[in-house]
């Protein structure tokens, strides 16, 4: 019988409280984050999730990291945040500080840290207390200090937290990993601005082209993400093997339908023609021939249809 998903924080720590074995741990370090130590192999992945975010992407409800690691036998730490904290916790910064003396992170032959937007930007600033360790950032804040980021007005009440005290900026805090992958959709202007922070010879930004804020969910649904994070932690993750993968995008109906909104935002009817009826050579799509019909009469009336294309 296979069980429920998880629908709630509780029901999410329990569920890992579970899993511990006697080597684990499981602490609440204040009222919105706790951590759990999973115990397994000698590969280690750090995962920073908002739990709203886990119950939104995962299909059991428990966090994504717990998936990554399921089969390959790595150990895991995972930090969730009830809300949107950005994990600035004083609590956190401690218990870090305490795992940094027991040189906790030295016992594992390799560290990723992992984490979606939120979860990003505290995976690439908490990343410094495992020098030489791996970050994959799906769409991260390099922060929301107001001075250095007034530009971005997403998070108003998330910007009257502390980023200018200890693991506040997120790209000086990367400058120590072995490398940095951060993941982000060009055309989101603001996730853009944020991306192009994250800078030295160790950083690899991945263009995640027309899946907007959805890049973890799109991810998934190419069966994509699990191997994205594996090839990061395993030290085979390249530019051209990742956006190889990313071809898979051409079936998948979110970039399909986020790309036809950027083509009718351009105005350009005969790009739009063109993109759509190589869409319905491979799939039948109903809002692609709506689309296709409307180009073709807007094209007509400027008596620029072309032979091709009356044929449709």
């Amino acid at each position: 019988m296979i069980d429920p998903p998880v629908t709630s924080a509780d029901e999410m720590l329990d569920g890992l409280k579970q899993e511990i074995g006697s080597e684990g741990f499981q602490y609440l370090l204040d009222r919105d984050h706790s951590v759990t130590y999973l115990p397994r192999g000698a590969k280690l992945l750090v995962s920073f999730e908002r739990v709203e975010d886990t119950l939104d992407l995962s299909d059991t409800g428990m966090p994504l990291a717990l998936d990554f690691a399921e089969d390959k036998n790595w150990s895991v730490l995972h930090f969730a945040g009830n809300d949107d904290t950005w994990f600035r916790s004083q609590a956190l910064y401690d218990f870090l500080d305490e795992m940094v003396d027991d040189a906790f992170f030295e016992d594992f032959d390799r560290v990723t840290f992992f984490g979606l937007g939120m979860g990003a930007y505290a995976a690439a600033a908490f990343s410094v207390v495992a020098p030489g360790a791996t970050v994959v950032a799906i769409a991260p804040q390099a922060t929301l200090d107001h001075e250095r980021a007034e530009w971005d007005t997403r998070f108003p009440a998330s910007r009257l937290l502390e980023f200018r005290d200890r693991y506040g900026y997120a790209p000086d805090m990367v400058e120590g990993a072995g490398q940095a992958f951060v993941l982000y959709d060009p055309i989101e202007m603001l996730d853009s601005v944020h991306a192009s922070l994250f800078r030295g010879d160790n950083v690899v930004r991945l263009k995640c082209r027309h899946l907007k804020d959805g890049i973890a969910q799109a991810l998934l649904d190419m069966d994509m993400l699990h191997k994205v994070v594996e090839d990061a932690a395993e030290g085979r993750l390249t530019e051209p093997g990742f956006y190889a993968l990313l071809r898979r995008r051409r079936d998948h109906p979110r970039y399909l339908r986020n790309l036809l909104f950027y083509m009718d935002d351009m105005h350009r009817p005969y790009l739009t023609a063109l993109y759509c009826a190589h869409v319905l050579e491979r799939m039948n799509a109903p809002a692609f021939r709506r689309r296709l019909n409307a180009a073709k009469t807007s094209l007509a009336a400027e008596g620029r249809l072309p032979l091709w294309l009356d044929d449709e």
